[in-house]
C-alpha cells in the first residue's frame, strides 16, 4: 500500500495535467460534486489481498450516547460555555482504525451573572438552545461516520482510518468557536472541517450575514479578495494551485462564496473563510483558509 506522501504526489500530478479530455473533466467534476454533497463519505476501495482473520486489538466502550465521558475537559476562557468529550469511540485492528472523539458544548452560568438582568437571562437561555442544536448536529455527523466505519470493517477487505477531534479557536469575550476536524481514508484520504460559532451577547449561532450592514455586498467583497489571495499565493509558490482563472477547467473555477460558506472570526476580529478539500483547489492541498483583512471590510462591517 502506498504511503500518504506518494498518494498526495500522484493526486497532484493527476489534477495538474493540462490536457485532460472533456470526458475526464466531466468525471472529475462529478466526483468532486458528489464528495461535497455526501460530506466526504468513506471511499470504499477493495484491496486485492488474500483474506485474513481480523484480530481485534482494542474496543473501548462506545455503544451508548447517554454515556458522557468526562475526558479531556477543556477550560474555555469565555463566559457561559465549556467543552467536554461526550464520547470517545476507538477501534483498532490489522486493517481498521478509528479514533472518533465527540465534543459537547456545555453552557455554564458564571457566579457573577447567576442573578443577572432579564437581558442576561434571555441570552443565557439562547446559549443553551444554540448549544443543544450544535451538539445534535455534531452527534448526527459522528454517528454517521461510526456507522460507515463499522459497515466497512464488516467487509474485512481493504484498509481504513477515521479520525475526528475538535478544538476551540479564536474565542473572545463576544464569540465562541468550536472546530470539528474530520479525516477519513480508504485507499485515498479526505479531510474536512465544521465550524460552529456562538455570539455570546445574543446567545445565537453567528451567521456571516450578521457581521455586515444591511444591503451591503459582502459576498462580492470577500470573494474578490479571496481570488486575489489565490493568485498571489500561486505566483509565490509553484506547488500551490487553485481553481481560479483556469482555462483548462473553467467550470471548476471559484466564483464566489455563499451565505453557507464556513467561516470564523480570529482573535484580531478578521473574517476567516474556510474551504474543505476539493472546494477551491485539488484535494492534495487539503483544507484551505483565507483571512480577509479588516481594511477590506471595514466600510460594511457592523
Amino acid at each position: 500500500m502506498r504511503n500518504r506522501k506518494e498518494e498526495l504526489n500522484q493526486m497532484k500530478q493527476d489534477y495538474q495535467k493540462p490536457n485532460m479530455s472533456p470526458e475526464q473533466i466531466k468525471n472529475l467534476k462529478a466526483t468532486i460534486e458528489k464528495a461535497k454533497k455526501s460530506n466526504r463519505k468513506v471511499f470504499k476501495t477493495i484491496a486485492a489481498a488474500a483474506a485474513s482473520v481480523v484480530l481485534l486489538l482494542t474496543v473501548l466502550p462506545n455503544a451508548s450516547g447517554d454515556l458522557a465521558y468526562a475526558m479531556s475537559r477543556i477550560p474555555i476562557l469565555s463566559k457561559w460555555v465549556e467543552v467536554v468529550t461526550f464520547r470517545d469511540y476507538k477501534y483498532e485492528s490489522e486493517r481498521n482504525n478509528a479514533d472518533i472523539q465527540v465534543p459537547e458544548i456545555v453552557p455554564q452560568i458564571p457566579t457573577e451573572t447567576a442573578n443577572g438582568t432579564e437581558q442576561t437571562d434571555a441570552a443565557q437561555k439562547k446559549v443553551q438552545k444554540t448549544a443543544e442544536e450544535i451538539n445534535a448536529e455534531i452527534k448526527t455527523i459522528t454517528d454517521q461516520l461510526i456507522k460507515e466505519f463499522k459497515e466497512f470493517a464488516e467487509d474485512q477487505e481493504g484498509y481504513q482510518d477515521v479520525h475526528v477531534d475538535s478544538e476551540v479557536i479564536a474565542t473572545t469575550e463576544q464569540y465562541f468557536t468550536l472546530k470539528l476536524n474530520c479525516y477519513q481514508a480508504s485507499g485515498s484520504g479526505a479531510e474536512w472541517n465544521y465550524f460552529y460559532t456562538i455570539d455570546l451577547e445574543t446567545g445565537e449561532r453567528l451567521k456571516l450575514s450578521g457581521l455586515f450592514t444591511e444591503d451591503s455586498d459582502y459576498i462580492t467583497a470577500i470573494s474578490e479578495n479571496i481570488k486575489q489571495q489565490m493568485k498571489e499565493q500561486m505566483a509565490k509558490d509553484e506547488n500551490l494551485f487553485y481553481w481560479v482563472d483556469n482555462k483548462d477547467m473553467p467550470e471548476l473555477n471559484f466564483e464566489k462564496i455563499t451565505d453557507e460558506t464556513q467561516f470564523y472570526l480570529n482573535n484580531n476580529g478578521e473574517v476567516v473563510i474556510c474551504f474543505n478539500e476539493g472546494d477551491v483547489a485539488p484535494m492534495y492541498m487539503g483544507c484551505r483558509e483565507f483571512v480577509i483583512p479588516n481594511d477590506v471590510l471595514k466600510a460594511i462591517r457592523k
